[in-house]
């Protein structure tokens, strides 16, 4: 006691001191996860956490590489196959998808047959832009209306019609070198409407005519478009010279005709038939 020099009290504390640094010496998880030393009565000691190791990032040149690589063999292996199929070394597959055309027409019935006796001698082609607009003054066009532009051609043909021809429509002289043939005025036959060259160019429809279209059977009908682009044809062709040609055509086949059999006058000439 007189050695050491220290209170009682003093040495008292020192010794738990000691005895607590040998309890933490003899369990191992203290001293080795705080490596620090403590007193008893301080709490319980503080863990620092170990920082987490991020995992190793890949390189993205590598990755990068490999998608070109994919990308030019995936375009080799298309431009081979392509030149393979234009070789046709195997037969080509038909497409399950693909819509078919079933043909379940009945034959044709021929019904009756018509001797023609006229002679087409002209023929116009037409073409006409057929502009109709349906709507309601009321109601605005882009609720109910219509607007179809129909792009039509055809063809208006020009004939004689031989079949009225009585005896005194032909005069031979007497000395069978001249003749003398009265035909009727050339006549315009009915307008014909090529439907592999006339189409649909355009078709504005309000919005109550489309929801009507859903409950109608034929609801783009282009018979009416057909029969008005006819009667233009036919219009068209009244005003035209196809009958004059027509006529001037007739003539000179009639002329050629009888000028082989030795006529050497031949005068045709147009009339309007008697009434």
């Amino acid at each position: 006691m007189a050695r050491s020099g220290l209170p009682a009290a003093f040495g008292g504390r020192l010794r738990g001191y000691n005895m607590g640094m040998s309890a933490d010496q003899g369990d191992g998880r203290r001293s080795g996860a705080t490596g620090q030393r403590y007193a008893p009565d301080s709490g319980p000691p503080t863990v620092p956490l170990q920082p987490r190791e991020q995992p190793p990032r890949r390189p993205e040149r590598r990755s990068r590489l490999w998608a070109v690589a994919a990308l030019l063999a995936l375009v080799v292996a298309l431009a081979v196959v392509g030149r393979v199929a234009d070789l046709r070394l195997w037969p080509s597959l038909p497409n399950p998808f693909a819509a078919r055309s079933v043909d379940r027409s009945q034959p044709v019935l021929l019904r009756s047959i018509q001797d023609l006796s006229v002679h087409k001698a002209a023929t116009g082609n037409f073409e006409v832009l057929v502009d109709i607009e349906k709507g309601s003054h009321l109601i605005p066009s882009f609720l109910k209306g219509e607007r179809t532009l129909f792009v039509a051609a055809g063809t208006v043909d020009a004939e004689v019609d031989f079949s009225h021809l009585d005896a005194g429509a032909v005069t031979v002289s007497p000395d069978r070198r001249s003749a003398t043939i009265t035909l009727p005025h050339a006549r315009l036959a009915r307008p014909h409407v090529d439907p592999s060259r006339s189409y649909v160019a355009n078709r504005e429809r309000g919005a109550l005519d489309r929801l009507g279209s859903v409950f109608s059977d034929n609801p783009t009908s282009e018979r009416e478009l057909y029969r008005i682009a006819e009667q233009k044809l036919a219009d068209a062709a009244s005003e035209s010279e196809l009958t004059a040609r027509a006529e001037q055509n007739t003539r000179e086949m009639l002329q050629g005709m009888l000028h082989s059999l030795g006529y050497s006058d031949v005068t045709v000439v147009f009339k309007d038939p008697p009434t």
